[in-house]
């Protein structure tokens, strides 16, 4: 019961975050940095890979990929994490206080990627 509620909350949260990429880009633009190019394809192709990371993530054959390509987004994704402390943990007009962001960077984002190894091992 407990592995299957890592792996379906896993899913269903990069599904809605693979969405949301889409629904509300203008919200990713603001911390994607200017030399990453394209902002908008960026945003897209990062909406496109948490999709695909769900969707690997359904079958017991592609879960192992699911987790380690959840893995290396997550790593890739810290650049936008600390693009966002630099800009004083603000995302445009959306301002969070640095330490919500500090701990974002330090302690959740870690969590999530060693979430995704237990799924890559599920």
């Amino acid at each position: 019961m407990k592995k299957k509620a890592l792996l379906y909350s896993f899913i269903a949260l990069y599904t809605i975050a693979g969405i949301m990429h889409f629904v509300t880009p203008e919200v990713y633009l603001e911390v994607i940095p200017d030399w990453l190019g394209n902002k908008l394809w960026v945003n897209y192709a990062a909406g496109v890979a948490e999709l695909l990371v769900a969707g690997l993530a359904l079958f017991h054959k592609t879960r192992a990929i699911a987790g380690i390509g959840a893995m290396v987004m997550l790593l890739a994704f810290s650049i936008s994490h600390v693009y966002f402390l630099q800009n004083g943990s603000c995302a445009g007009d959306f301002c969070i206080p640095s330490w919500i962001g500090w701990l974002r960077l330090v302690i959740i984002h870690p969590l999530l990627i060693f979430w995704a190894w237990k799924i890559s091992r599920l």
